[in-house]
């Protein structure tokens, strides 16, 4: 039997989830001023740098805003983003999520290259079985998040470049965040559904097959630039 880890949450993230809870369920509606930073950390008991951070993961959501000198207002919301939890990926600051992607594409499109170059049937097998496991799980998020990503290091391993791998392995915990992040606001603003994600995946699963380096390269560019247009759009 397999369990999955559960990771301690910080402060701030519970009190970001407690101020969402509130947004949720109508105690705090759009236009509403909170109390102010020092009130807050009084009604939860924390310091005032968990509440700090927590209003600034609420207004990375696009659920607050702060305006000088007034104080903290709930902001109009779209009801379907609404529905998504906090999480690590929404916490992170915009400019590291940024910092993040761009590694991405450097290493991910280089490392797709060697891929389509070096790949072995077995490397091949893996991949279609992350593939196989991502179209099955329509439906159930955690194990197509979990799919997207095995896909994603089985192209690492298929370089033949422990370097590669190592490196990809060093930003697979981010990595994992924004996979899970990204799926879930593309299934939520219905820009693209799991199949249409599933194909994508695909196109650069042949290509790495045709061992056609400069396709597969484009493929995973033109993946990574979606995925950094997803995530900027909701951390505006």
């Amino acid at each position: 039997m397999t369990y999955r880890q559960i990771k301690p949450k910080k402060i701030y993230e519970e009190v970001a989830e407690a101020l969402l809870s509130m947004i949720k369920g109508g105690q705090l509606k759009p236009g509403d001023k909170l109390d102010s930073v020092q009130q807050l950390a009084e009604n939860f008991q924390v310091g005032r740098s968990a509440i700090r951070e927590a209003l600034s993961a609420l207004r990375a959501m696009g659920l607050v805003e702060m305006k000088q000198g007034e104080g903290t207002y709930v902001r109009q919301f779209d009801a379907d983003f609404i529905s998504l939890p906090v999480t690590a990926a929404v916490l992170m600051k915009k400019e590291d999520i940024s910092h993040l992607l761009e590694v991405r594409k450097v290493l991910e499109v280089g490392t797709v290259g060697a891929a389509a170059e070096k790949r072995t049937m077995d490397d091949l097998q893996k991949m279609k079985e992350a593939l196989d496991h991502m179209k099955e799980a329509a439906g159930n998020e955690e194990l197509g998040e979990k799919a997207d990503f095995n896909f994603h290091m089985a192209i690492a391993m298929a370089s033949q470049n422990p370097l590669l791998v190592n490196l990809m392995n060093n930003v697979s915990e981010m990595m994992l965040e924004t996979m899970r992040e990204t799926r879930r606001l593309w299934l939520y603003s219905k820009q693209t559904s799991s199949e249409r994600m599933y194909q994508e995946h695909m196109q650069i699963y042949e290509a790495i097959a045709e061992q056609n380096a400069s396709k597969a390269q484009e493929l995973m560019l033109n993946h990574l630039t979606a995925v950094e247009q997803v995530l900027m759009k909701y951390i505006e």
